[in-house]
């Protein structure tokens, strides 16, 4: 790309930003707000501007490396893809395809060609061994959508332009973003609500960011939020706001699904949720009476032990009180093509096969993070020897990360592909440099393109704005790569493979200036919106730089013919989730005998993304994450704002230091994620941190997942804090000094 400055979006979170990047002499300057751009107007998170500081870090790895015990060294990529190329052609005869497992983590959903080719080569491979991120933090969104409609992709979301009244569970959007929705600025997208009459209420077990800026905030006892959602029914109904005409139009099941709720009135479920049932009565009056309302969770629902049961329950009162598919309600948007129509025919994201460990069923064609482990110690047939590892970095965000990390030393090969050598990296046999955001080109990833996941939709383009600065390449050319040292087709189809492949080297060619091969992406980026009806690559750049607007949301479009089950209505009281439902008196019980227990929660910051972003020194400043306490717990437990203190579960303990928080419900202990870079050998900055990876006392293993979904339990569950006991060495994973 020539000097000067250009229009681009930001790939680090689902918001995708615009932005404009100023270019001199093959180095990102400056990176700015682009305040022309059709959907984000001028809107970016701090991250997002100083992304540029990241990719330019002397960390970043430049050519392929191997390590040789604790020896690392570079090697030429020919070396790398035999060496890689000959290690699974091995394992594929003697152990079989299935024991070539991949881990896709969040990075690798931010860009369209990424998980296209990685998936095509664990296709090309013939396994089934995959991974990925949204096990630890969505797949129980993905597993229910398909069991209600038909296909897992099927995501409502709030229509945040009308809606009167927005019930925010388990989220705090001003900080993290939404998930699984593009919503720029999303404060902004708050107050306007809030200024044309709408209520936004929040339920948390901390008083958010988001919370402060709402209209109202309940505090909830942690991973009590399946009795909060069965109560809020049963009251709703009780109130008469069940739109029973319309829910029968649009779904079968109602009469199990409100026959369950009348079991868990508002009084009795108030000692676990610990919010009053006048409360609850109040919260769904406004729900009730408003034209057009929405309940939207995230995170801190989804990680929870019944995650599924959770957002199984919100969607039903979305839809039993009439909101579903309404205007200032919930809709389902659309992408450049009916994806959730060509998946469900063609089994795409359909997987019926289930685990070698704990028989549970795939979601979204990949099984729970949450065996990986297992699947790597436990002998027999399709035993993990070998995993890729993709735009992800397990090692920080999986449960029970101190055994996972035992698992890995046990691998015959560990390949990561990523631009960093970070703590998975560390442990790997060979770190295959990949191309960042800015040195790629690029659509909207798949969520929006696909799916129509946008407050506002619109398509943009960008090319790669800088040639990296050593060897790296993009992933969909070392996968093309991967499958050619291998002696494998991508996606199994001996013509794709050709094809890429003279793509390839014609694309070499023509940029011999470039020190790398690569895909002609762009060629490729052109082709796919071409089938999908929007032009050109090339005609998006050149005639709409800052986005291109399509046709907005429209209500009462989904429930007549895009639901995807047999019968083509909603299906509300899936077997599955019923079942999973008769649970829930065993888990009242021991929820009501946790009431004195702590519960610890997850926290972000404005400047960290995941585990991401520590090794920028300007974003790791405070060198440590805190476990965060209210002051009345704190006191009880003789510990103060600074002290060192012992978080325990039954996996393992850490050492942090502690600040007090009033802002958090009694009971309920913050500890941020993402930290615990101690052993990431290759980020200089990030590794001299002291904070802890609070994944560690997550568990892990068949019997501690969530049996819907396979998501594992990282939020609301029991730890004990006390004053540390023994000397501290921040610098350790743990904050405890080894013996």
């Amino acid at each position: 790309m020539s000097d000067g400055t250009h229009q681009t979006f930001c790939r680090i979170c689902e918001a995708l930003c615009g932005l404009e990047v100023t270019v001199e002499d093959n180095r990102v300057t400056a990176i700015h707000p682009d305040r022309r751009h059709v959907a984000t107007g001028g809107f970016s998170c701090p991250k997002g501007l100083k992304q540029a500081q990241m990719y330019d870090s002397p960390d970043r790895v430049q050519r392929p490396m191997k390590r040789d015990g604790s020896r690392w060294s570079e090697i030429s990529w020919d070396q790398a893809l035999e060496e890689i190329g000959q290690k699974v052609k091995a394992l594929r005869t003697t152990r079989g395809p299935d024991s070539i497992a991949m881990y896709v983590g969040t990075a690798a959903g931010f860009g369209v060609l990424h998980p296209v080719f990685a998936q095509g080569f664990m296709t090309g491979v013939g396994s089934k061994s995959m991974y990925s991120s949204a096990t630890q933090d969505c797949s129980n969104k993905f597993a229910v959508a398909r069991e209600l409609y038909g296909f897992p992709f099927t995501q409502p979301f709030p229509d945040l332009d009308h809606v009167r009244c927005l019930i925010i569970v388990g989220a705090n959007p001003v900080i993290s973003k939404w998930s699984f929705l593009q919503v720029p600025n999303p404060a902004r997208a708050l107050m306007d609500v809030q200024e044309r009459g709408g209520r936004v209420i929040v339920v948390d077990p901390r008083r958010t960011e988001t919370a402060k800026l709402a209209d109202q905030h309940l505090f909830i006892r942690p991973n009590t939020d399946p009795f909060f959602y069965l109560s809020f029914l049963c009251e709703l109904e009780a109130q008469g706001g069940i739109d029973r005409e319309r829910a029968a139009a649009q779904a079968d099941g109602i009469h199990e699904v409100l026959a369950l709720a009348r079991a868990w009135p508002a009084e009795r479920t108030a000692p676990v949720t610990h919010i009053a049932p006048e409360a609850l009565r109040a919260l769904v009056s406004t729900f009730r009476t408003s034209d057009g309302a929405a309940l939207y969770s995230s995170t801190g629902v989804n990680m929870g032990s019944h995650g599924s049961l959770g957002f199984w329950l919100q969607e039903c009162i979305n839809l039993l009180s009439g909101n579903l598919d309404r205007r200032g309600g919930t809709l389902v948007g659309r992408g450049v093509m009916d994806f959730p129509a060509f998946g469900a025919k063609n089994g795409v994201l359909m997987r019926t096969d289930r685990s070698r460990i704990g028989d549970f069923g795939s979601v979204n064609d990949g099984f729970p993070g949450g065996l990986l482990a297992d699947e790597i110690l436990t002998p027999g047939d399709k035993q993990v020897r070998a995993l890729f590892v993709t735009g992800g970095n397990p090692l920080i965000t999986m449960a029970n990360s101190g055994r996972l990390k035992k698992a890995f030393g046990e691998l015959e090969l560990l390949v990561t592909l990523d631009l960093f050598r970070n703590e998975t990296g560390s442990l790997a046999h060979y770190v295959l440099p990949a191309t960042s955001p800015l040195e790629r080109p690029d659509l909207p990833f798949i969520f929006p393109l696909m799916l129509g996941l946008q407050k506002k939709p619109y398509l943009q383009a960008t090319r790669a704005l800088v040639d990296p600065p050593g060897e790296q390449r993009d992933e969909a050319t070392i996968y093309l790569q991967l499958c050619r040292a291998a002696g494998i087709d991508l996606f199994g189809s001996g013509v794709a493979q050709k094809l890429l492949e003279a793509a390839l080297a014609v694309n070499s060619r023509l940029q011999a200036a470039h020190r790398q091969p690569s895909l002609p992406q762009e060629a490729l980026l052109s082709i796919l919106m071409r089938l999908t009806g929007q032009g050109g690559f090339e005609s998006l750049l050149e005639y709409f730089p800052h986005g291109k607007l399509r046709e907005p949301h429209a209500a009462e479009d989904f429930a007549k013919d895009r639901v995807l089950t047999e019968n083509k209505k909603v299906q509300l009281a899936p077997a599955r989730l019923v079942s999973a439902a008769a649970e829930l008196e065993t888990f009242f019980d021991t929820e009501r005998g946790a009431a004195t227990r702590l519960k610890l929660i997850s926290k972000r910051a404005v400047h960290t993304h995941n585990s991401w972003t520590h090794n920028i020194a300007e974003f790791s400043r405070d060198a440590t994450n805190h476990l965060y306490m209210h002051p009345d717990d704190a006191a009880s437990r003789g510990l103060f704002d600074g002290a060192i203190a012992d978080v325990k579960s039954d996996t393992a303990t850490v050492r942090v230091p502690i600040k007090l928080l009033a802002d958090l419900m009694p009971g309920t202990v913050a500890l941020p994620h993402g930290w615990g870079h101690q052993h990431a050998s290759g980020l200089s900055i990030a590794s001299r941190t002291s904070g802890v990876n609070g994944n560690l006392l997550a568990a892990d293993g068949p019997d501690r997942l969530e049996r819907v979904s396979g998501m594992a339990h990282l939020n609301g569950f029991d730890v004990s804090v006390s004053p540390a006991a023994g000397p501290h060495d921040p610098r350790s994973w743990s904050g405890i000094t080894e013996p």
